[in-house]
């Protein structure tokens, strides 16, 4: 879909506007000590959004409420989850902290929005610190027993990370402990079992917001797995239950794209990254703006990911590995090449192992590639992109068969995982064919 140049700009002008709000807010977080910031008006569109607007109205009537803080601090995180905002996490750091003021002892849900924040921000050993602190303190909260297992599947601690599900659906079942269970199934390459666990959280779902987010998840699940005509019913769902959900609505694109319906991906895409301009949303528009012939667009969504790297940074976010793989492929080599040597350091898991096998092929590094892609697939998680970035690698390599092999794989298990990635694959199988 070729939109007109002022719709183009305006769309771009959106993207850029709200990262410049995060920037904005992100120099004006918290005034003095127990004073309640405001919501900017971007966010206050969102459930997150309304939710924070109660609790900051709650507390300037009651300031002294340790709980409420708590919340407003936990909401916070929700918030930029959606969002994008890292301004929200400075502001939700302090709220937490004013919790813990208020009440030093026995205040497990201050603790356990401590443990969110720190995942949020990707620093997973502290996330991981402060939920075991949480359940020394209240061994059934339900929000330190799920990021409890966020931080171990973010490290890589696989066998570790399903104990933790399993003893948290002893604990406390319910909606966020299933999709996490789901989860580390489906990193196994269990996903059938993955699939079952979400319908269950699905039937337990009362709340629309959690109709979404179960639908979502098994939209997405059924996406990687190429079922695109479900992906688009569960996701339909979901943005019945809950209008403007912006992962329903990135499945829902990206399920178009798979179905080969590029301009209605664009349009999604393109109303998507104007409210909420996240790095995959932006590199997935930009992909799709290249393989319709319009590199220029293309080339304006990349910039765009460069400019939330700095924004993130500013909250307090390690990006390394969200921005790692955009920059091999569209923009500086060799600093993708540094960050996802940096986050492989940091953490060892088959998304780090991927990025960095990623990288090190795309800077002509492909015989050290090999290992860490091979490392990526170990686990049996049945990911397409995973498996061309391995087949692509091999190739390079001269491994003929395990090319083939690699690259059939990923077109069979999902044949529009990526626009030009897709293209990329069906070429290389080609030429190894003719060869």
């Amino acid at each position: 879909m070729k939109l007109g140049k002022h719709a183009r700009a305006g769309r771009l002008a959106a993207g850029v506007a709200g990262l410049a709000l995060v920037l904005t807010a992100v120099g004006a977080v918290v005034g003095g000590e127990g004073e309640v910031p405001a919501v900017p008006a971007a966010a206050t569109g969102t459930a997150a959004g309304q939710g924070v607007r109660a609790l900051q109205a709650h507390l300037r009537e009651q300031p002294k409420d340790a709980g409420a803080w708590a919340a407003l601090g936990s909401a916070y995180v929700e918030e930029a989850r959606v969002s994008g905002d890292a301004a929200r996490y400075p502001q939700a750091e302090k709220a937490l902290a004013r919790s813990l003021e208020l009440r030093p002892d026995d205040n497990a849900d201050a603790i356990a929005g401590r443990a969110a924040l720190a995942a949020a921000r990707h620093d997973f050993p502290g996330a991981l610190r402060a939920a075991d602190g949480a359940l020394a303190v209240n061994a059934y909260s339900e929000r330190a027993l799920a990021v409890r297992i966020d931080a171990l599947v973010e490290l890589g601690r696989y066998a570790d990370a399903l104990a933790a599900a399993k003893l948290a659906d002893a604990r406390r079942p319910g909606i966020p402990v299933f999709t996490r269970f789901a989860y580390v199934r489906e990193l196994r390459g269990e996903t059938e079992e993955a699939r079952r666990v979400l319908e269950l959280a699905l039937d337990s779902a009362a709340r629309r917001a959690d109709v979404a987010y179960t639908s979502t998840a098994l939209g997405q699940l059924a996406w990687s797995q190429g079922d695109y005509t479900e992906a688009l019913r569960r996701c339909g769902l979901a943005l019945k239950a809950e209008p403007g959900n912006p992962e329903a609505g990135e499945c829902r694109a990206r399920a178009l794209a798979g179905k080969g319906d590029l301009k209605g991906a664009i349009k999604e895409f393109d109303d998507l990254v104007g409210r909420y301009p996240l790095p995959g949303r932006l590199v997935a528009l930009g992909e799709l703006y290249e393989a319709t012939g319009q590199p220029e667009h293309a080339r304006e969504q990349y910039a765009v990911v460069e400019t939330y790297t700095g924004l993130a940074r500013a909250g307090g976010v390690n990006p390394d590995l969200d921005t790692a793989l955009a920059a091999a492929d569209h923009g500086d080599r060799a600093a993708a090449l540094r960050a996802a040597r940096a986050e492989w350091q940091r953490r060892r898991t088959v998304h780090t192992e991927d990025a960095l096998a990623w990288a090190l092929h795309r800077s002509g590094e492909s015989k050290e590639a090999l290992a860490h892609a091979k490392l990526a697939t170990a686990t049996g998680y049945r990911n397409a992109a995973f498996l061309f970035h391995r087949g692509m690698i091999e190739r390079a390599v001269g491994d003929t068969a395990g090319a083939r092999a690699s690259l059939s794989l990923a077109l069979e298990l999902n044949p529009g995982f990526s626009p030009l990635g897709s293209r990329d694959a069906r070429r290389a199988l080609d030429a190894l064919e003719g060869s």
